[in-house]
């Protein structure tokens, strides 16, 4: 029908005529239908011809666009990607990479949620997610782990005389008001050596490193946090200086480790990993 020809449509899929012409009558009597009048070496189109070549283009475009997707899910321009992160890291960090990454992948179907470091295990294991970025250090023999080194920041009001030094150590928070992070239980987390030598004032205590650095902007007083949360606050009445002694808060990233990653949930593990050991080698939020 698209050549107008049996001779001409031979050519076109490089076959004989006859072969065409048997190939036609076959598919006539296969279906019951006459789809060609024929006068010589002329043929022509039945209605029942045509409504069949529309069903037979419409199937090829969905053929095409099978095809399409199946492309898009090879080289990570589609399919689905299921991530979550403790609230550390989905109050800002997280959710603004997910919107980078996808604005180059718009067939791309993402959720993002924010939970608690255990569920996450959980639901990562059990493959309800792909990603997952979780306090650290557990044990679990069922995820793969990355540790993120994310060294602790100490977040003081602007204006505050911890704010004018370079490093806040340890020996500086001596009478100074605390705000503690419970989450992270001081007297087993490094954060609890650190202080056993100050004296203190614990004036507030709470599970997230977010309402911590809302509470230090508030002018309550100082926290030790991690740099991701920490961050979202710069400039608007929060400084960040590094703390010493070194060491990490805890955050990782993980997947299940008995399961293949998609090859668009490995782009975005490669990438965030990056994106994150970038943001902190830079420590940007430390210069103010």
């Amino acid at each position: 029908m698209l050549t107008g020809a049996m001779t001409a449509a031979a050519e076109m899929i490089h076959v004989t005529q006859p072969a065409v012409s048997r190939l036609v009558r076959d598919l006539e009597q296969e279906l019951g239908i006459s789809l060609f009048r024929r006068r010589g070496n002329l043929v022509t189109p039945t209605a029942e011809a045509r409504a069949l070549l529309a069903e037979v283009q419409r199937s090829f475009i969905g053929l095409g666009q099978i095809r399409a997707f199946a492309n898009d899910l090879r080289t990570g321009r589609s399919g689905s990607l299921k991530i979550a992160a403790l609230p550390s890291m989905a109050s800002g960090f997280a959710p603004r990479f997910v919107a980078e990454f996808c604005r180059s992948r718009p067939g791309l179907k993402v959720s993002v949620d924010g939970l608690p470091s255990s569920v996450i295990r959980d639901r990562v294991g059990a493959g309800q997610f792909d990603i997952g970025i979780v306090a650290f250090p557990f044990q679990s023999g069922a995820l793969a782990v990355t540790p993120l080194d994310d060294k602790a920041v100490v977040a003081v009001p602007a204006g505050h005389r911890l704010a004018g030094l370079r490093v806040v150590r340890a020996e500086d928070l001596e009478g100074e008001d605390l705000i503690l992070l419970s989450r992270l239980g001081v007297g087993q987390h490094p954060i609890g050596a650190a202080l056993q030598s100050v004296v203190y004032r614990e004036v507030m205590e709470t599970p997230l490193s977010t309402i911590a650095c809302a509470l230090v902007s508030e002018g309550v007083g100082a926290a030790i946090v991690d740099p991701f949360s920490a961050s979202e606050f710069v400039g608007r009445n929060v400084v960040l200086r590094p703390f010493e002694p070194s060491f990490n808060i805890g955050v990782a990233v993980v997947h299940g480790s008995d399961r293949m990653l998609s090859v668009i949930a490995q782009e975005f593990l490669i990438a965030f990993l990056d994106h994150a050991r970038g943001f902190l080698g830079r420590a940007d939020y430390l210069r103010q």
